[in-house]
């Protein structure tokens, strides 16, 4: 018996596999070697890179769009309109707002959370994080913030300024400790 939902104006590629009670709506892009576990939600307009593995419960909102080989565990939600680059890894309970930018080689932990509304609830655009850095768990990410390259963000920050490349931060809200070896 078929559980899944998917689209007939759904593209997929090879060697997709896909497990049960799932919905991929219509204009949906998946590439090549794309692993989808239970429960998953494709919304349309969705891209979907090579070699990508999601777990269960999965939710990804209009015009997503996510590299290859990125890994997105479970209960991973995106608002919509989000960019992720290749080698990207989502880890559980991670939420992207909508508007945000997440470069390459980025490892984002459990429960990292972004905003895009400012406090009259206007939406700005969710944060940017820039290639090869590396969110704590629970961290949270203001919006319109900008994340440089090789960042370390510590678990628990909230992190409502620009951070500076290859800069360590931590606290709430999250302040530069150090720079990364050789700089």
């Amino acid at each position: 018996m078929n559980t899944n939902i998917i689209s007939d104006k759904a593209k997929i590629g090879k060697n997709f596999k896909i497990g049960e009670f799932n919905i991929i709506e219509e204009n949906v892009i998946i590439g090549d070697n794309v692993v989808i576990g239970n429960y998953c939600h494709i919304q349309a307009g969705t891209i979907i890179g090579n070699n990508c593995e999601f777990r269960n419960y999965i939710e990804l909102r209009a015009n997503t769009s996510l590299g290859d080989s990125c890994y997105i565990d479970s209960k991973v939600s995106s608002s919509g309109n989000v960019k992720v680059g290749n080698h990207v890894t989502l880890r559980y309970e991670t939420i992207l707002a909508r508007g945000v930018i997440i470069e390459d080689n980025c490892y984002l932990c459990p429960r990292v959370m972004t905003n895009n509304l400012n406090k009259d609830k206007d939406s700005i655009g969710g944060a940017y994080i820039e290639k090869d850095c590396f969110i704590g768990t629970n961290a949270v990410l203001h919006y319109g913030i900008r994340i440089g390259h090789n960042t370390t963000v510590g678990s628990m920050s909230f992190v409502n300024k620009n951070i500076e490349a290859q800069s360590i931060v931590v606290g709430i809200p999250a302040k530069r400790k150090l720079k990364h070896e050789g700089q």
